[in-house]
């Protein structure tokens, strides 16, 4: 059947709003091997004088995250920023109850921004609201933000750093909706925190940009209520609310999992209704955006029932977790989760791929070895290369096919950005059946653009292919035949496959 072709049109494009470039952010967590054997690595061939893999700083940069979230997750619902400054040699080892291991603090917030000033990204900071609260948020952000004059400025300045880190968006705990994070609380608990600690924190600094926690899952029991009692304590005082999502293929449901972005969809915009319904309720004349802060692939039933590391006596330092290695399967998945994001950019105007080196990350190392990309990275670096602008959803007629999951989904799914700058348009486009190829036409008269400039697709008759350390090139984005003609671009979908083109 994989010869078959359906024929689609996608008509006239509705702009939905300019394309935030914080939406290709990126989230390092202390977990595994992210940090230790991933982005720092003082023995590495390729490190710096600072430690750091000049490899991995590369592919970083490549990749194009804008924004990173650190340093979690759950790490930091335990965790004491006071560890992570100072001199080295004096930091205190600590036992990280998240994950399992041993925190040697060896790299902490001055040398992190050290990495982010090296790939060109900013720093979003994550407060620990678990088992900390207001006071120290407090003491964190005149640590990082006041330049001079204080106690703890004038600590910072002790420690290496004479200029304040001016960090911009600031996390206000995490997940705190979850039963597995430490310091759980209710949602009118977590509220009534959440904003006694951004009132404070704005009257200490009121440019920053605050995240309130939403739900950890679409699939939580609160999800919902949740979002509609915090949102109604902190309305007034955050700028985001936060949506994380992660998606796998179960029990053999690939025709589910290709249609991971219908759940993302409906994430998204029950969220922004409650959100706007709560604004005019209580007359708040602060519009809360959507920070969707955690996304990804991720098999974590597999983490649950073979990786989870357990023992009183068994805290390794920089074990091997959550290394998950993506098919292409998984990589037109995640590209399909970065054209929801897209049509949504409206009101998600920040987001972080979860993670990005090691943990369920585009990017795997070795120790004293190269790294190389899996096959999630091409979506996200082409995308956040090539999506420029505004974005606009495209008016589909495609077909659907039923799922155990989702029900009736389409079989395409389409967006477009343009960049009013320079006339370029890009267009990115999904193929969820499997077996079938899609030949679609997309009306680009109304952008004037007559050409292609570059195209790429993600396929391979193997769906389940897969970059490793044996074989790093294994899947790799090709050319596609797409072509403008009369105003309208042609291009073949096949099965199973992400596909973008940039037109000129």
């Amino acid at each position: 059947m994989k010869n078959d072709h359906l024929a689609i049109r996608a008509g006239a494009a509705r702009r939905v709003g300019v394309v935030d470039r914080r939406l290709f952010g990126g989230f390092v967590e202390h977990l595994g091997r992210h940090i230790y054997d991933g982005i720092y690595e003082p023995t590495h061939p390729t490190a710096d004088t600072e430690g750091w893999r000049t490899d991995v700083i590369e592919l970083v940069k490549e990749l194009g995250v804008d924004t990173i979230r650190y340093p979690g997750g759950n790490f930091v619902s335990a965790f004491q920023w006071e560890d992570s400054v100072g001199p080295v040699e004096e930091r205190p080892r600590r036992l990280d109850l998240a994950w399992h291991s041993t925190e040697t603090n060896e790299v902490g917030l001055h040398e992190f921004h050290s990495w982010l000033e090296k790939v060109g990204s900013d720093l979003m900071l994550a407060v620990n609201l678990g088992t900390r609260g207001t006071k120290e948020a407090l003491e964190l952000l005149e640590y990082a933000n006041v330049p001079e004059g204080t106690a703890l400025s004038e600590q910072r300045r002790r420690n290496g750093r004479d200029a304040p880190f001016e960090v911009g968006m600031w996390c206000l705990g995490n997940e705190m909706d979850g039963p597995w994070q430490i310091g759980h609380r209710s949602a009118e608990d977590y509220g009534k925190l959440a904003a006694r600690t951004a009132r404070a924190m704005r009257q200490l600094d009121d440019r920053i940009q605050l995240v309130a926690c939403g739900s950890s899952s679409s699939q939580m029991p609160t999800f919902g209520t949740w979002e509609r009692t915090v949102l109604e304590h902190t309305a007034g005082l955050v700028d985001f609310i936060s949506c994380h999502a992660y998606y796998e293929e179960r029990d053999g449901d690939l025709g589910s999992f290709l249609a991971s972005a219908v759940d993302m969809d409906h994430f998204i915009e029950t969220v922004v209704a409650i959100a706007d319904e709560v604004k005019a309720r209580l007359g708040s004349d602060r519009t809360v955006n959507i920070s969707f802060d955690e996304w990804n692939v991720w098999y974590n039933t597999r983490f649950e029932n073979v990786d989870k590391i357990e023992g009183i006596d068994n805290w390794p330092t920089a074990p091997r977790l959550l290394e998950d290695v993506y098919s292409v399967a998984d990589a037109v998945v995640f590209g399909s989760l970065l054209i929801s994001l897209l049509k949504h950019a409206d009101r998600v105007t920040s987001a972080s791929l979860a993670q990005l080196v090691n943990v369920i990350a585009p990017i795997m190392t070795e120790p004293g070895g190269p790294a190389w990309r899996q096959t999630t990275f091409f979506p996200f670096a082409i995308t956040s290369r090539l999506a420029r602008g505004s974005a606009h959803v495209l008016s589909l007629d495609a077909p659907t096919y039923d799922t155990r999951r989702h029900g009736e989904v389409p079989l395409v799914d389409a967006v477009a950005t343009h960049d009013e700058s320079d006339g370029t348009v890009a267009v990115f486009l999904v193929n969820r059946s499997t077996a079938v190829s899609v030949q679609v036409a997309v009306d680009v008269g109304e952008f004037g653009v007559s050409d292609v400039h570059e195209s790429h697709v993600v396929h391979d008759e193997d769906v389940y292919a897969k970059n490793t350390l044996h074989e790093p090139d294994r899947v790799v984005p090709r050319r596609s035949d797409a072509a403008v003609a009369d105003g309208t671009l042609h291009v073949t979908l096949p099965p199973v496959s992400w596909t973008a083109v940039a037109l000129r």
